[in-house]
């Protein structure tokens, strides 16, 4: 049965999770969501903020594989 079980188990690369934001300023939201989110994501929130972290991701990867030791 416990093989059977991790079997069927996704990699992490297909787990989603929930996320939660605290003391985020109200107004840095809605300006987020005014400028960034409603006309380049329509209004999907999620997207926006997934994109954003990818591209951070990608560019601090960028940074460490061009800086010189």
């Amino acid at each position: 049965m416990k093989k059977k079980l991790l079997s069927v188990l996704r990699t992490e690369e297909d787990l989603f999770v929930d996320i939660t934001f605290h003391d985020l300023p109200a107004k840095l939201l809605k300006e987020f969501a005014v400028q960034v989110v409603r006309p380049y994501y329509s209004g999907n929130l999620s997207a926006a903020v997934k994109d954003l972290m990818q591209k951070a991701v990608a560019e601090q990867e960028f940074v460490q594989n061009h800086m010189k030791p």
